[in-house]
Parts: C-alpha cells; structure tokens; sequence
C-alpha cells in the first residue's frame, strides 16, 4: 500500500465499517425499498448506490469533487437537484396505484429493477454529503506528496465501495426479509409503499434545505 501512498490502510477499514453500521440517508433508502418492494428492490438500490460511490471516488481522484464543493452555486444546484429528485421519487410513491396480480407482478418488476437501480444511482451520484464525505475523508489515508494520488485514491475508492455493498446488501436482504410476508398483502404493500414515500419526501426537503 505505501507504494501508492496509502498510509493507516487497517484504521481505513475500520472505519469504513463503521461508517456502513451507522445509519445514514443511503441505509434509510435501501431500507425503504427493501420493506416496500421487497429484497430484489433492496438489493437493486444497494447495487446504485455502490455504483454512485464508485463515481464519487473517481472524481476525486481527479480532483473534480474539488472544484464543484469549492463553487457555492454548483453545490447548490447538486444539493437541490438531489432534494427534489427525492421528492418527485416519494410522490410516486406516496400515489403509487395498487399493487399488480401475482401473474404480472413478475413480469413488472423485472422492468422495474433496472429503474431502482438508475434511482439509487442518481440519489447517491446528487447527494452533496457525500461528495463532502469523499473530498474529507479519502485525502486522510494517502499522502499529500505521493506521485501516486489517483491510484491510490481509486483503489481505496474501490475497497469502500465493496466493503458498503456487502454491509447494503446485507441490510437490503434482512430489511426484505423481515416485512416478506405483510409485503404479500396488495394492501399492506400499498400502505407500506406510501409511507416510504413519506419518508423520501421528508429526507429531499432536509437534503434541499441542510445549510451548506
């Protein structure tokens, strides 16, 4: 590792792990999916949001993480962007229809798992905490004169990510688990999908209006 310029590699995955175990925006979101949609959707998002911090590490490999925090307006752009995309996805929940027959509930959410998987992507990817988490955080464990910065900061972004995806798929796979059984009532999993959709309309509003 210190030939990339890693330095405190073991306090790195300490506490990446955590940080996985405490709760956060991206835990409520895979939760969320998981108790309304069931364990495919919890995982499906689990997966975009692994994705999204993969894209978050290699832009501040190369320093583009940077240059958006420092420009105020660009943050808050991202910041609002990312707040109200919450909403829109909580209102389509919040009016979602009922829930398919069991011959087409199949058919359905095969189509609608590469749609979860764009959604958590672009909730992770239009999250401004987390472009701050990458921009402080990564730069502790390399060395500010190491020639090897974008390596380093692209392997280390590439442990975090496989460390969250096992720790997310994880909660996605206990959270489906658990609500398994009440989610196979239509109308359980409309009332259980509604209220999700609550939950995401209130965490784009405190996106939206978090202080920068």
């Amino acid at each position: 590792m210190t030939s990339f310029g890693i330095t405190n590699f073991g306090l790195f995955l300490m506490a990446v792990l955590l940080l996985n175990a405490t709760p956060g925006p991206d835990t409520a979101y895979i939760v969320g999916r998981s108790v309304a949609q069931g364990r495919r959707a919890g995982l499906m998002s689990a997966l975009g949001i692994t994705v999204g911090c993969c894209i978050h590490a290699t832009l501040s490999a190369f320093g583009l993480t940077a240059l958006l925090a420092a420009s105020a307006t660009a943050f808050m752009a991202v910041k609002l962007a990312g707040g109200a995309y919450l909403v829109y996805l909580g209102i389509k929940m919040l009016f979602s229809k009922q829930a398919p027959s069991t011959e087409n509930r199949e058919a359905l959410d095969l189509r609608s798992h590469k749609t979860i998987f764009v959604q958590a992507l672009i909730t992770n990817v239009l999250n401004p905490k987390v472009i701050l988490f990458f921009l402080s955080f990564f730069p502790q464990f390399v060395n500010h004169d190491s020639p090897h910065k974008i390596v380093a900061f692209l392997f280390l972004g590439a442990v975090f990510a496989t460390m969250s995806l096992c720790w997310n798929s994880g909660t996605a796979m206990l959270a489906g688990t658990l609500t398994r059984h009440a989610s196979n009532n239509p109308h359980v999993k409309q009332w259980l999908e509604r209220t999700v959709g609550a939950a995401f309309i209130a965490l784009g509003i405190k996106l939206a209006t978090t202080r920068n």
